[in-house]
């Protein structure tokens, strides 16, 4: 971890740590506890009296010892568990004891949403919040962090982690902090937003939703693809996101010291992804479209899925989404998405836009899209591009537009795609197509293979 930290350093990249403040699992030990068994459907409905269960809430950090921190998590650090281990069964049982309770600064996600699983940590404790408030202080000086992803925001304490946050930055200064919250209810994300005091940034799931819904929609409309989402609603403080590179606005690429963002969009994670609990497919066909959506507009901090750009491999593998044209679109953003966005939305099937640039990058772009038959529209890049020629960086229509006195041209797509247009001669233009190497597992292999080889040499 410590050279990771070191290289990103050195190639001016920010980490953030992906951290599960909710749960604890893999206990060291077991311990008896108290506990009324709630509907799984209904955390405020009791469906059980009052007993005695053995489960494993027990956890001593015997390879740690008290090197980082004395803390050691006992049953009555929790307010829930979700195994019983004398009887084997698996059940949401709520912890009973002087002040035990359910979190009231939660959402209200079945009934109440401060469990998830396993273990619960309780923020009502004293002990709990001290120890992973001064975990936080420490990860952040350990490693040289940036800023936090924090794991199902909507399922631990609201008030703790505002406390959190603002110890956190009392020793460190502002850090970038992105949530996890998991709806299709554009309010909730902008009420938890905004009870944050807007000092945090939460995934955009409903535009999520919105891109498999139109994916799959025959002749969708796609001008009502950011209808209800958390980037529609808060447009100045958005993160509109490339996940693990993170944009901002208009510097792209960035460390992510913008405190006062609130949206994050993303086309697919690791939760959506096929197999997955929240699994909400986009149809492979559509990836450009929203990855272009997300990447090439001003609104928003967008988010890059891994497995989008280098492909999955295990039970549900997938190769890399776009046609391999991601890395071409990440490009894009980098040298051409600045300045003003134009929008030419006026009809249902064919959409573009156009940035015009700014002082210091002048070149912009013009992106047409459609979910139906080939697509074109006229669209106004400025006349101070009169005479240029523009082409498509991602070679998936073909043919050149010159751009007229008034600054006008007439852009063209492919049908069920997309066509990115800049001026042939702009600065950058040389890096494409990207020819991007999305096959690290070959070389992951080669490497397991290589220590196989050695391992077999060793016995020898």
């Amino acid at each position: 971890m410590m050279t990771l930290s070191k290289s990103a350093k050195d190639s001016g990249i920010g980490l953030y740590w992906d951290a599960v403040l909710n749960h604890k699992a893999a206990a060291d030990k077991k311990e008896k506890c108290h506990v009324i068994e709630v509907d799984s459907n209904d955390r405020d409905k009791q469906i059980s009296d009052r007993h005695e269960i053995t489960a494993w809430l027990g956890f001593n950090f015997e390879g740690r010892g008290d090197k980082y921190s004395k803390q050691k998590y006992h049953w009555y650090h929790f307010g829930g568990t979700d195994y019983d281990a004398e009887s084997g069964r698996n059940a949401i049982f709520q912890i009973q004891g002087e002040g035990k309770g359910w979190s009231e600064s939660v959402d209200d996600e079945g009934g109440n949403a401060d469990f998830l699983m396993f273990a619960d940590l309780d923020y009502s404790h004293p002990e709990v919040c001290e120890d992973v408030t001064n975990w936080g202080k420490w990860i952040v000086s350990e490693v040289g962090l940036r800023g936090f992803r924090l794991d199902a925001v909507q399922h631990f304490s609201q008030r703790f982690t505002k406390e959190w946050i603002e110890a956190l930055r009392k020793e460190h200064g502002d850090l970038f902090y992105v949530g996890e919250f998991w709806t299709g209810n554009k309010q909730d994300l902008v009420d938890w937003v905004n009870q944050m005091d807007r000092k945090f940034s939460l995934y955009d799931s409903p535009l999520l939703n919105n891109f498999s819904n139109i994916s799959k929609g025959e002749a969708a409309d796609l001008r009502k693809v950011f209808d209800d989402t958390l980037v529609q609603e808060m447009p100045v403080n958005a993160v509109v996101s490339v996940f693990f590179l993170l944009h901002d606005q208009q510097n792209k690429y960035v460390d992510g010291y913008i405190l006062t963002q609130t949206k994050q969009t993303v086309v697919v994670n690791h939760d959506t992804q096929p197999g997955q609990t929240v699994e909400t497919p986009v149809e492979g066909f559509f990836k450009p479209l929203a990855y272009s959506l997300i990447l090439l507009r001003r609104d928003g901090y967008p988010s890059v899925f891994y497995g989008d750009l280098y492909g999955m491999k295990g039970d549900n593998p997938e190769p890399p989404s776009c046609g391999d044209k991601l890395a071409d679109l990440v490009l894009a953003r980098k040298l051409y998405a600045y300045g003003e966005l134009n929008d030419y939305w006026n009809d249902a099937n064919c959409i573009g836009w156009v940035r015009r640039g700014t002082h210091d990058r002048k070149d912009g772009c013009a992106v047409v899209m459609s979910n139906t038959g080939p697509g074109e529209i006229q669209m106004h890049v400025g006349p101070e591009h009169k005479g240029e020629v523009w082409t498509d960086i991602l070679g998936w229509e073909q043919g050149e537009v010159t751009i007229d006195e008034e600054g006008n041209g007439v852009f063209k797509c492919p049908g069920c795609s997309v066509a990115v247009w800049v001026n042939k001669d702009a600065e950058g233009r040389e890096n494409f197509p990207v020819n991007f190497d999305s096959d690290i597992y070959k070389e992951a292999g080669k490497k397991n293979d290589d220590e196989e080889k050695k391992d077999e040499e060793n016995k020898e």
